[in-house]
Order: C-alpha cells, then sequence, then structure tokens
C-alpha cells in the first residue's frame, strides 16, 4: 500500500449537534447550488462524509471540509447524524487542508482568502509555503498580501536587491562628475 491515508474507511456517524462550522471558510454557494445539494442528497444519500477535526476536551466535530452538506444536513433535512471523517492535523494544516479541498472544485471569497493568507503569514509560513499548501502561485499569493494590508503582510518578505546595486551605482556615477 502506499503512503496515503484513508480517513473515508473509517466513517463513523456523528450527531449533527457535536459538529461546528470552523471560522475561517472562505467557501460560498449560491441559493440554486444550494437547492441542488439537497436534491442530491435527498436522492443520492449522504455520498461524501464532512471531514472534521475531532476537539477531544470539548468532544466537539470541527468541520475541515462539508460545511454546505452539513448545512444541508442540518436545517433542511433536519438529520440527527452524519457520516465524518476525522483527521487530526494542526489548526494552519486544517486551515491549508480546507482550502485545498475547496479550491479542488469551487470558488473563494477575496476577502476571505486574503484575511486566510494574512493569518498563516502571522502564524510565520512562507510564500512558497502558502503557495503550496493552499494550491495558489507565488504571484496569486502576493496579490492577497497586498489586498490584505502591506506592512504586516510584507514584513518578512525577502526583497530583491537591485535597488540597492541601483542606487549604489547611481549615486556613485553622480560623484564621480
Amino acid at each position: 500500500m502506499s503512503d496515503i491515508d484513508f480517513p473515508v474507511l473509517a466513517a463513523k456517524l456523528i450527531p449533527v449537534n457535536k459538529i461546528h462550522a470552523n471560522t475561517y471558510n472562505p467557501n460560498t454557494v449560491a441559493a440554486p447550488e444550494m437547492d441542488l445539494l439537497e436534491l442530491s442528497i435527498r436522492e443520492d444519500g449522504f455520498t461524501q462524509p464532512l471531514v472534521c477535526y475531532h476537539d477531544k476536551e470539548q468532544d466537539q466535530y470541527i468541520l475541515i471540509d462539508g460545511f454546505h452538506r452539513y448545512i444541508v444536513a442540518k436545517e433542511r433535512l433536519a438529520l440527527p447524524s452524519v457520516p465524518v471523517t476525522v483527521i487530526d492535523k494542526p489548526f494552519e494544516n486544517r486551515i491549508a487542508s480546507t482550502i485545498r479541498h475547496n479550491r479542488a472544485r469551487g470558488t473563494h471569497g477575496i476577502e476571505k482568502m486574503g484575511n486566510i493568507v494574512q493569518q498563516l503569514v502571522a502564524n510565520d509560513w512562507t510564500d512558497e509555503r502558502i503557495a503550496k499548501e493552499l494550491g495558489m502561485d507565488r504571484e496569486e499569493v502576493f496579490r492577497f498580501k497586498q489586498r490584505s494590508g502591506l506592512k504586516s503582510a510584507f514584513s518578512n518578505h525577502e526583497f530583491s536587491k537591485s535597488w540597492i546595486e541601483f542606487e549604489k551605482r547611481y549615486y556613485k556615477g553622480k560623484k564621480e562628475t
């Protein structure tokens, strides 16, 4: 077998009232797609479990992926329990997991994505790590950092030395004339 984990094979039914949304998911779904999701669950059943982190101290499950399935199950279908797979990762890695799951199939709100990038920068993630973990290229990370506040976003950014070299050559030439 490969080095890939299969948490989906350990799915279990969890009471809906023990599941809570995370605070950082930037994904949105329009009303027609929510209606379609509800129809899909009614017609096909729950074909994909929610992905959660289990907070053992609070005995609650924090959503990593499946927020809209959770909302449909809880608010529209009043299901008492839903299938859940559990992954055990540190907070920043759960954020990255949420984004990877979402980006593989949907769109994100720009402001919320900018906030997430800013939060990862504050947790000392490099641009390269953010790009890799969230499926972005460096230019996209740069744009999100720009949108969310220049001073703090670029505090750990390594800038090109070209301006220093230009300044040395420029002023050296001025002094010689």
